[in-house]
């Protein structure tokens, strides 16, 4: 099953039928606010995202990487440069480690220059993407996202 990653000014507005909303003035602030019907909660003032839905986030000691995603502990690289486990999804990566290919049984494809995911594949022969899976998908694109906007910021 293929699921289309939809954008609109630049931002992520759905992942396959489940949308990602923002606030009104998305110009200001690009931060998503929801994924479908799950309220996106970020560290006051700041983008360190703590909770989605019910489901809270912690992160390591002066760190971006997560710790725990609920019940599931998060695994990251010897020296903390990339994730590589969300619970029981094994975070695959290209041969430069920049951009996420795959998420336990998702396929994750780019657009041609490689800056922006634009379709996954589910290949498991499930009709549906289930909650667990949207959620470590939606949360891998963001943490991706943000790594790379602040080295873009730091290139500057």
């Amino acid at each position: 099953m293929d699921i289309e990653l939809t954008y609109a000014r630049g931002l992520l507005r759905s992942i396959g039928d489940v949308p990602v909303s923002y606030r009104r003035r998305e110009w200001l602030d690009s931060t998503p606010r929801a994924l479908g019907p799950w309220p996106l909660v970020y560290q006051r003032f700041g983008t360190t995202l703590r909770s989605v839905g019910d489901v809270e986030i912690t992160y390591r000691k002066w760190s971006t990487r997560p710790r725990t995603v609920g019940q599931w502990s998060c695994e990251c690289s010897r020296f903390g440069a990339r994730l590589l486990r969300i619970g029981p999804y094994e975070l695959r990566h290209d041969g430069g480690g920049n951009r996420v290919r795959g998420i336990g049984p998702l396929e994750v494809f780019y657009d041609r220059l490689g800056t922006r995911p634009i379709r996954v594949r589910l290949h498991d022969g499930s009709r549906a993407l289930p909650d667990d899976l949207l959620l470590v998908l939606f949360l891998t694109l963001f943490w991706q996202r943000q790594e790379w906007e602040a080295a873009r910021r730091s290139d500057d």
